[in-house]
């Protein structure tokens, strides 16, 4: 057996997402069990130097997680051909801008979503991407939750019949800063500084309605800014003017049509912090980020409309849930892994690139398209 060193540029791991799902989760995580086991024995093992702005809070990240480099200097780590993999964590205005440096440099990506701002700018880094010849891959977590492993696993088994629609809740209640501190940061409802529920919530929808359900061919997006005024980090109340919700409806390839709720002002009083219902003529399931229950034809109630009596029927006591048949661990660990072996050769094929990466902006674009426009809007066959 050999260790093969991937030499891992990670920029953007001092924030929330960067620092518990993709440093300590993952790649910490993948270091401390030795690496990623390839087909042949060998392993696979990321040696990361962390790079930022601020050296105090890269040098307290590595000691805490046993990492030996960092790097205040973008550039010279783009230069070194010792490392030949970049991942960017950071904002979404940026990402465009430090990709297209990545790979001009030669370097393999792997990014977080949205790949960029507008679809423009997203489709370029694609082609690029795809000029150069480099490996390049964009996290779509949410198909590696259990919740929607298993889901899929229904789908695939022919569980549901014909699928006819599928019903998405997701969010939870992000205070506003004064009673308690917020939970997400400020520039989330800037609209000057990327933010908007739009942009970064229908980048995940279309992969997850891609994937599973079909390619999304249409949008009805109805977005608001439900509250205008929030306390930033520093205590000061500023001005929110990015939408913090959004009501949307899809039509899918196949005539599966989907509506998915995403907000940052809804109180939880469901299963998880998102679920997805699926509906068709065999059966129907509820998933959500661990979980999927499930309910048959010949299982299903038969109730009768009456207002005037207390309803007789517990309607959940009719859903049976999918047992863990296998360990399922962390899903960005999940993809790291894949994407390591797909580096390695191991994996012929890696369908979540940038391409894809570009097909989440589009449908986020198209979304603040409908909602300014006040109409459908159709989605063209993405090509580079």
């Amino acid at each position: 057996m050999a260790e093969r060193r991937i030499g891992l540029i990670m920029n953007g791991v001092t924030g929330r997402m960067g620092m518990n799902q993709h440093l300590i989760r993952s790649i910490a995580a993948i270091r401390k069990d030795g690496g990623v086991v390839l087909a042949n024995g060998d392993r696979v093992m990321p040696d990361p130097i962390l790079v930022g702005r601020n050296r105090e809070k890269l040098e307290a990240l590595a000691r805490a997680h046993g990492i030996a480099r960092v790097s205040t200097d973008l550039d010279a780590c783009l230069a070194d051909p010792n490392d030949t993999l970049f991942f960017d964590a950071a904002t979404t205005q940026m990402r465009a801008g430090l990709l297209t440096r990545a790979i001009e440099a030669g370097k393999d990506i792997y990014c977080e979503k949205p790949t960029a701002d507008n679809l423009a700018d997203a489709l370029a880094v694609a082609k690029l991407a795809k000029q150069k010849g480099i490996k390049a891959g964009v996290v779509q977590d949410k198909l590696f939750l259990p919740g929607l492993r298993k889901l899929k696993m229904a789908i695939d088994s022919g569980f549901f019949g014909k699928i006819l629609s599928v019903k998405g809740e997701f969010g939870y209640w992000v205070f506003e800063g004064d009673l308690q501190p917020a939970q997400r940061p400020s520039w989330n409802y800037k609209k000057d500084e990327g933010g908007g529920i739009i942009l970064d919530m229908l980048c995940h929808w279309r992969y997850v309605l891609d994937n599973l359900f079909g390619n999304v061919e249409s949008v009805s997006c109805l977005g608001a800014t439900h509250i205008p005024q929030r306390i930033d980090e520093s205590g000061k109340p500023y001005k929110a003017d990015a939408d913090d919700a959004a009501y949307a409806t899809f039509q899918l390839e196949g005539g599966v049509i989907a509506h998915i709720n995403s907000s940052w002002v809804t109180r939880v009083r469901r299963d998880d912090l998102v679920t997805f219902h699926v509906d068709g003529t065999h059966g129907s399931a509820v998933a959500g980020l661990q979980k999927c229950w499930t309910q048959s034809r010949v299982n299903t109630p038969k109730p009768v409309w009456s207002p005037d009596t207390p309803q007789p029927i517990n309607f959940f006591e009719g859903w049976q849930e999918i047992p863990d048949t296998e360990p399922m661990p962390n899903g960005f660990r999940v993809q790291w892994e894949l994407f390591f072996k797909y580096l390695a050769g191991d994996v012929a094929e890696y369908p979540w690139d940038l391409l894809a990466g570009a097909k989440g902006v589009q449908l986020a674009e198209a979304g603040l398209q409908s909602w300014a426009e006040r109409r459908w809007i159709d989605l063209p066959k993405l090509e580079v």
